[in-house]
């Protein structure tokens, strides 16, 4: 099957390939495991990880309550939730890449990238 990517700004993406962090995001999508860990901005895969349970959405009072997962500051939570609707990404198996792979990013994508199947076999 077709691996996709996720596109990552660069604080989170390090807080995920440390194993810092949980995933947030506005939307509930369940994307097939394993899924690429992609830098924004930057054309290359920095690691994989698998997508084992998305929970939420989650209420500010909740995300308040478990700033040790997310490590979204309170100070920003106190400001306003980014989404209309939080869900929590729960990822296991995260595996930072031991050299960041390139790719052609297809124009128009922001959060989501489908990765040809060639990319897919070499990150398997």
């Amino acid at each position: 099957a077709r691996m996709n990517g996720l596109l990552i700004k660069e604080e989170w993406l390090e807080k995920i390939l440390r194993r810092e962090d949980l995933g947030n995001s506005g939307g509930s999508d369940k994307h097939q495991s394993p899924i690429a860990l992609i830098k924004s901005k930057s054309g290359h895969i920095f690691g994989t990880c698998n997508v084992i349970d998305v929970v939420g959405p989650l209420s500010k009072a909740e995300l308040e309550r478990t700033v040790g997962k997310h490590q979204i500051p309170l100070a920003d939570l106190r400001k306003g939730l980014r989404y209309k609707t939080v869900y929590a990404w729960i990822l296991d198996s995260v595996k930072p890449l031991k050299k960041p792979v390139s790719y052609k990013h297809p124009s128009g994508a922001q959060t989501w990238v489908k990765l040809p199947d060639s990319l897919t076999r070499r990150l398997a």
